[in-house]
């Protein structure tokens, strides 16, 4: 099981407290460091602010040698597709081929509101998604000449400029990460996009039978299930001993019986033995929501003492 770190900006980190995580994680051998796309916080008064998810990890990219960098998830509605495609293009060639980029359709209507951002109907979302993930594969694997007619977007003779590093995914580029608990459009667009499929904090049982239902959607385009992969993200919280465990779910304002319940949370042994129940599932790569970004202790006991058995 490959162990990545999840933070979440807007709840409040500068763009230093974002670098130390990262260059902490790389140091420490975690898969990745990626971070949500928002510019509200969810609780409490988010300060200093938001900072931006590609801006963010184009500067991360700079100032790390090979940790992978990404997003959980980058939201449709805040970018056009083009100049999306170039943003993490480049911010791949500044990693020399690091980047990962997760995309949805955007949920969250206040943070649209608070900075001017259009916020469309559920099904339009979903619409604009669908032509985001089009434009954005095609202009990567494009050799020039692209073109696109959509209902919400048209792209004539683009040159699909600049390239990725990457050319590994399965669109020729970036690999591409689509996530959520809709039962038929959402298994469609990863079984037609995805690189890798993920269950955002879901409950066990109910992301076995998600992951289920995108195998199925693999099946019914012709491609192979396990050329797909598997993961899930869960709020972090482990400590040695009990008392320490309660201490980092007070940290983060988390009841422990809830965090045993709905994440990754306990003691080491704990901790151990529910990741065992998510590979047997066949998941190969766990998202760690690290929301306590000033302990920095936390990564270590995991790097240390979880890792290694894992």
């Amino acid at each position: 099981m490959e162990l990545r770190i999840f933070t979440e900006p807007q709840q409040g980190a500068t763009y230093d407290d974002l670098l130390a995580v990262a260059q902490e994680a790389e140091e420490l051998g975690f898969g990745a460091f990626f971070r949500s796309d928002h510019y509200l916080a969810m609780a409490g008064d988010g300060m200093p602010g938001p900072t931006d998810a590609w801006t963010t990890l184009a500067g991360i990219a700079r100032e790390t040698q090979s940790i992978r960098l990404g997003t959980l998830v980058t939201s449709a509605t805040f970018r056009l597709p083009g100049p999306l495609a170039i943003q993490v293009a480049q911010v791949d060639q500044m990693s020399d081929g690091r980047v990962e980029l997760g995309l949805g359709a955007g949920w969250f209507e206040a943070e649209h509101r608070a900075y001017g951002i259009p916020f469309p109907p559920l099904k339009e979302r979903f619409e604009v998604l669908a032509e985001q993930l089009e434009i954005v594969t095609g202009l990567w694997s494009t050799e020039g000449g692209y073109a696109f007619d959509g209902a919400h977007y048209q792209v004539s003779d683009s040159p699909g400029l600049p390239k990725p590093v990457q050319r590994g995914g399965l669109a020729g580029g970036v690999p591409v990460l689509i996530g959520g608990g809709g039962k038929k459009k959402t298994p469609a667009l990863a079984a037609r996009f995805a690189d890798e499929f993920n269950n955002p904090f879901a409950p066990f049982d109910d992301a076995v039978a998600q992951n289920d239902r995108v195998r199925a959607a693999c099946e019914a385009i012709d491609r192979d299930p396990a050329s797909m992969i598997f993961s899930s993200a869960l709020v972090l919280c482990v400590g040695e001993n009990e008392a320490e465990v309660e201490r980092r779910a007070a940290a983060i304002g988390r009841e422990v019986p809830e965090l045993r319940q709905n994440g990754l949370a306990g003691t080491v042994e704990e901790v151990v033995d529910k990741i065992g129940r998510y590979t047997e599932t066949g998941q190969t790569r766990l998202y760690l929501q690290t929301l306590d970004l000033s302990d920095l202790d936390h990564l270590r006991l995991v790097a240390e003492q979880v890792m290694p058995r894992v």
